[in-house]
């Protein structure tokens, strides 16, 4: 294992983020604030609680979700991408590192941004709610198998896109509307039981619900499936960065 190697690309990766480190944290404060002036406020008058939780704590969880995935994706796919993009991608294939050193290398960044934004979207939600966190150690644990998996997802997601508008299609016309419509901001047994069964089949739901878990003690599904959820998710997006660079798909000429 070339440990020199996976530092290089990491303290590089890292220090693009520290270059604008109080717009890439200014930015999820200000949105989550925002989250909760407009959903904390306007509807949680309306809804007292959820599940025996306050409204406003409620929809925590989901708001560290929806900026963690969207975090995750967009500042892994965003860090292998360019480098495609300028063709300084050929020094990197062409050096003594394997391929799992320069996907250490450079989802382990992007989960440590991502991973970073959650910190501070739950501090900033402490000051607008009480929240007594039941699992921390459980929550620790489902917050950075996320980020890992879906920095492995958005490591995928640069390797692919052709330009600079694919980075974000994916993140924008299909995550984004998973993480709203998994039980985000509501429970999905406040669903008709027809809808209820049509959510059971977004994946986010899965992932949402056992993050909630370890914040609450409570679930939409069994943590067992939120478990099994993000294990096969990480297992299939490391299998398809293997595969990436088994067959050079896209990063060879």
């Amino acid at each position: 294992m070339n440990l020199h190697a996976i530092r290089a690309i990491y303290i590089y990766e890292m220090k693009r983020f520290f270059r604008t480190v109080m717009e890439s944290l200014l930015s999820p404060v200000i949105s989550t604030s925002l989250y909760f002036v407009v959903f904390g406020a306007a509807i949680g008058s309306r809804i007292d609680q959820v599940e025996g939780v306050a409204y406003g704590a409620f929809i925590v969880p989901g708001l560290i979700m929806l900026s963690v995935m969207t975090q995750a994706i967009s500042n892994a796919s965003f860090g292998i991408y360019f480098p495609k993009f300028i063709g300084t991608i050929f020094e990197l294939l062409s050096a003594p590192i394997n391929f799992l050193e320069i996907v250490i290398g450079y989802v382990g960044a992007a989960a440590t941004k991502a991973l970073l934004i959650g910190v501070v979207i739950l501090i900033t939600a402490n000051f607008f709610v009480d929240l007594d966190i039941q699992h921390p150690v459980a929550m620790l644990a489902f917050l950075v198998m996320i980020c890992l998996s879906f920095s492995l997802f958005g490591f995928i997601i640069g390797i692919w896109a052709e330009n600079f508008q694919q980075l974000q299609l994916i993140p924008l016309l299909v995550i984004t509307p998973l993480v709203f419509l998994g039980g985000s901001f509501y429970s999905i047994s406040m669903l008709p039981p027809a809808w209820q069964t049509v959510t059971l089949f977004n994946p986010v739901v899965y992932l949402i619900s056992g993050f909630r878990w370890s914040f609450f003690g409570t679930a939409d599904v069994a943590i067992g499936y939120s478990l099994l959820a993000i294990a096969v998710f990480f297992a299939l997006c490391l299998a398809a960065v293997w595969l990436i660079f088994k067959t050079g798909y896209r990063i060879k000429s």
